[in-house]
């Protein structure tokens, strides 16, 4: 076929150098990564649950996450309780049917959520408006609230009361979701981590 182009090795190393670029950018905010799964690992102690949600591929990174915590791949590591709010097509279409689809997620909230639970919302490029909502709802009733995003943060970065919001510099949706896999995985290992030497977590995550 003419006008077809074959990739060729420097499509592979400008593909490989956007995620650099971007995984080099994400290690400057190790420290608020740490301050993150701190903070999610003072709510576990607490007796709190994970809730994550987001849509169309972040739907299934959410769910990817809720099962991280809820059957560790690690043998010894503790099962810790954690729930996709969109991993239910029955629940979702039935709450987008009755409260539109920038609801569903707000809906779900008040159905499952209390105040010592983690919410953790993913957006590629933090502009679902579901997700933004749901934030919102979880911050006002007292959830930890964490937002995965990318760009420049959209909507869901520039909600005000956020606990954290961690962001990947990069405009790519695929450079984004592989880096919101990798701070996942890092909040699973640092939060046991800190369950396993509660020294290390504020007094207050006894009470």
């Amino acid at each position: 076929m003419t006008g077809v182009r074959t990739p060729t090795a420097q499509d592979a190393l400008d593909a490989v150098a956007r995620r650099r670029a971007a995984t080099t950018a994400l290690s400057r905010d190790a420290e608020r990564i740490a301050a993150a799964c701190r903070d999610v690992a003072v709510r576990f102690a607490r007796g709190g649950r994970l809730l994550t949600f987001g849509n169309g591929p972040a739907a299934a990174d959410a769910a990817h996450l809720a099962v991280e915590f809820v059957h560790p791949v690690i043998v010894g590591k503790r099962a810790l309780p954690a729930l996709s709010l969109v991993a239910d097509p029955a629940v979702v279409t039935g709450l987008a049917r009755r409260a539109g689809t920038a609801d569903t997620v707000a809906a779900s909230l008040r159905a499952h959520a209390r105040p010592e639970d983690v919410a953790i919302g993913l957006s590629a490029d933090g502009d679902c408006a579901d997700v933004a909502h749901g934030l919102a709802e979880a911050r006002d009733r007292g959830l930890l609230t964490v937002a995965l995003v990318g760009g420049d943060g959209g909507a869901v970065g520039a909600l005000p009361g956020l606990d954290h919001v961690l962001r990947v510099c990069s405009p790519d949706p695929a450079v984004v979701r592989e880096l919101h896999v990798t701070i996942y995985h890092v909040l699973w290992e640092l939060v046991h981590v800190f369950l396993e030497h509660p020294g290390a977590l504020p007094l207050a995550a006894a009470r």
